[in-house]
């Protein structure tokens, strides 16, 4: 077919690891073909990449964009992060005058794109922060963190001990911002399970979603 519009297809995965088992590969791979829909896009070109989303040196990305403008191509991800996570190089690849089309945000356009990279780029600030965080409390309780390139017992515990900082991290935030409306519906309702039958009525979230329970109730308030 003589109409179809030409694509050149980057995946990206962040670690050699990814890489070589091919399973983040091959989960792009399937989101593109899908979203290309068969005879309506040629595709003229796919490049694979083994690198982290902070840095900004991509051979294989380069190489990429020099394919989309030799062959008048859009360029097609299975995400938008698989691109970048930094704002600024994102909205240079915006105006690297190519298209650039996301399976996971079609309608995506410069705009969109450009609110996206700031997005992205958070995200990833904060991903690090709370890394960094749980990480530092680990090493405070006397966890040796070693390589993550050679996992031994003791680093797959320290790397237990810090997710699990971190998730504590967040239930204390959690209970912290609740606390306020939690005792306020228990002075106003005097038991247990009537606050929580209140809270679920009225649309307060509970930790996982759903209801709220008479053991929430207790735990946020700091009963035993």
């Amino acid at each position: 077919m003589t109409n179809r519009r030409k694509c050149v297809s980057y995946l990206r995965v962040s670690t050699t690891r990814q890489g070589e088992s091919g399973l983040g590969i091959a989960a792009q791979r399937n989101s593109v073909v899908n979203f290309l829909n068969g005879d309506r896009w040629q595709v003229v070109g796919e490049f694979v990449e083994v690198e982290s989303g902070k840095k900004n040196d991509r051979p294989e990305l380069r190489k990429a964009i020099a394919a989309c403008r030799i062959h008048g191509a859009a360029l097609v991800v299975a995400r938008l992060d698989r691109l970048a996570r930094n704002a600024h190089f994102l909205l240079g690849l915006k105006e690297a005058g190519i298209e650039i089309l996301c399976v996971d945000m079609p309608s995506a356009n410069a705009l969109t794109i450009g609110i996206m990279a700031m997005v992205a780029q958070e995200e990833a600030r904060l991903i690090s922060a709370r890394t960094k965080a749980a990480l530092a409390m680990a090493k405070q309780r006397g966890v040796k963190l070693g390589s993550p390139r050679h996992i031994t017992p003791q680093t797959q515990r320290a790397g237990n001990i810090a997710s699990a900082e971190a998730r504590r991290q967040r239930s204390a935030r959690w209970i912290s911002d609740v606390r306020p409306t939690v005792e306020s519906a228990l002075r106003e309702c005097g038991s247990l399970r009537r606050t929580a039958a209140s809270l679920t009525a009225k649309g307060v979230p509970a930790r996982r979603g759903g209801a709220w329970s008479t053991t929430q109730v207790k735990r946020v308030v700091g009963l035993k």
